[in-house]
């Protein structure tokens, strides 16, 4: 089979991972003066999960978004190398990508700032579609 890639549903991918390391640089800005500020020695023989559990949840939700866009992510992004690689990356494919990204964000901004579960919950579903979108479609293009 001839590869004809549609490489423009590569950005989504790009703009997805520039936002991962957003929330990186936000986790750490936020959790080392938190950190500071409570005294806290870290100590490597204390499981991290533990430490951390005593900062302010504000802080800690930058952390557990960060862990997020570390977990179902790495499904869209293979995902979105196969569609490229197969030539399908246009039209509804591209738009399901975008759609993915942006909802990701959207979550991730609803975490970071207020953590109200139900909405992250309904983000992370309604993010999750376009996804079975774009797995069928790859599916189909075989």
């Amino acid at each position: 089979m001839p590869i004809n890639m549609s490489v423009e549903i590569l950005q989504p991918v790009v703009v997805l991972v520039g936002w991962s390391m957003v929330m990186w640089i936000w986790m750490y800005v936020t959790r080392l003066p938190a950190v500071q500020a409570a005294g806290m020695q870290l100590d490597s023989s204390r499981p991290r999960g533990e430490q951390m559990a005593t900062l302010p949840p504000r802080v800690r939700w930058k952390a557990d978004n960060y862990n997020h866009l570390m977990e179902q992510p790495t499904i869209f992004y293979p995902l979105v190398i196969v569609i490229a690689l197969l030539g399908q990356g246009e039209g509804l494919n591209l738009y399901m990508a975008w759609a993915y990204v942006i909802l990701r964000i959207v979550h991730s901004l609803f975490q970071a700032l207020n953590n109200t579960i139900m909405v992250r919950f309904v983000l992370h579903v309604l993010s999750s579609i376009p996804l079975f979108v774009m797995i069928w479609s790859a599916f189909m293009a075989f």
